[in-house]
């Protein structure tokens, strides 16, 4: 028997076995990895300020927890405290507010069409599913901090052992363009990571003073805002509708359509559409060099796709997947460049 095929044999058996033994890891090592991508440019500037290894990477480690899973942690916190003392006639108050709504008549034909959809929404029904869905989260809320402290631990260690890993695995791969390989994920996940976590910090204040305006807890909608704003299109709107039906349906019109207002006119239009872009503008200049290229509608499209495959994680598994996939292209691309002018 052929050695080589042997060991090649031996080596998938051993493989398997090993992706067997870790299989309830893997996600979390994964997320912390690409994580760890993308606070690569913290992580070495941090190194020109803490001489040991071990504090810095304690250091980032706090931070992340801090800015990325305590208010997550919160959030599901407060939902608990809400759902425990969960009136559903709120929801009847709510839904009752379409009986009072007039059709402007510049819908014209439409008229019609918007009155059956309204009469359709059934309050009996969305009290169910609302008390589901929170169940559902609150059921699944144990595995999530498990997979949180997973994570942070394995972010940890990415941290603290990130240089010899990547020294390792540029001296495993088989050409010599690794190092743009992993600059180039290493850029797209800096973008992918610090976009998304100040655009949903500031988009989640905005929304924040207005719930502070009309006595609302401000922590708790800003975060909640914040998160659903990372969903496409309809992310704010999850908010800031029931919120001003429920102020409309206590009697405070006036307070309901400015809570509209502000979210569609300020923070959708102005916020999302003006200054986001602006945002993700500087932190690209800032974290890429200026040979990179990364098209932005990829970064976009590929967040839209790991939301709808992974849930959450998606924001941080979808942009990572598609520059990987990217990068061996662009690398098989050289490679094949050079097979066809040796072969000439």
């Amino acid at each position: 028997m052929n050695r080589r095929y042997f060991l090649f044999g031996l080596f998938l058996f051993v493989l398997y076995w090993v992706w067997y033994l870790y299989r309830p890891f893997w996600m979390p090592l994964f997320i912390a990895s690409l994580l760890a991508l993308g606070t690569s440019k913290l992580n070495l500037y941090l190194d020109q300020k803490f001489k040991h290894k071990m504090t810095k990477s304690i250091v980032l480690t706090l931070t992340l927890g801090l800015l990325f899973f305590a208010p997550v942690v919160y959030a599901l916190h407060s939902l608990s405290i809400i759902m425990q003392h969960f009136d559903a006639s709120i929801i009847d108050k709510m839904v009752n507010v379409k009986n009072h709504l007039k059709i402007p008549d510049f819908f014209g034909a439409m008229k019609p069409q918007i009155q059956a959809f309204l009469d359709s929404i059934d309050a009996q029904q969305i009290t169910k599913s609302v008390v589901e869905y929170m169940t559902i989260i609150l059921k699944n809320s144990a595995d999530f901090f498990k997979d949180m402290v997973m994570i942070l631990i394995f972010y940890f260690f990415a941290n603290y052992y990130g240089k010899e890993l990547v020294r390792f695995l540029k001296g495993i791969l088989p050409f010599d363009e690794n190092s743009a390989f992993f600059q180039e994920i290493s850029n797209v996940m800096n973008i992918v990571f610090y976009s998304t976590l100040v655009t949903a910090i500031f988009e989640g204040a905005l929304f924040a003073i207005i719930a502070a305006v009309y006595g609302y807890n401000a922590l708790l909608f800003g975060i909640l805002y914040g998160f659903a704003s990372l969903i496409p299109v309809i992310g704010g709107a999850l908010m800031w509708v029931p919120l001003s039906l429920y102020q409309y349906s206590i009697g405070d019109h006036t307070g309901a359509w400015i809570i509209g207002i502000y979210s569609v006119l300020v923070i959708s239009v102005i916020a999302d559409t003006f200054i986001k872009p602006v945002i993700i503008s500087e932190i690209t200049h800032m974290m890429v060099d200026s040979t990179s290229k990364i098209n932005p509608l990829i970064i976009f499209f590929a967040i839209i796709a790991g939301l709808t495959t992974f849930g959450f994680w998606g924001v941080i598994i979808g942009p990572a997947i598609t520059t990987f996939f990217i990068s061996f292209v662009k690398i098989y691309k050289v490679l094949l460049d050079e097979e066809k002018y040796l072969s000439r």
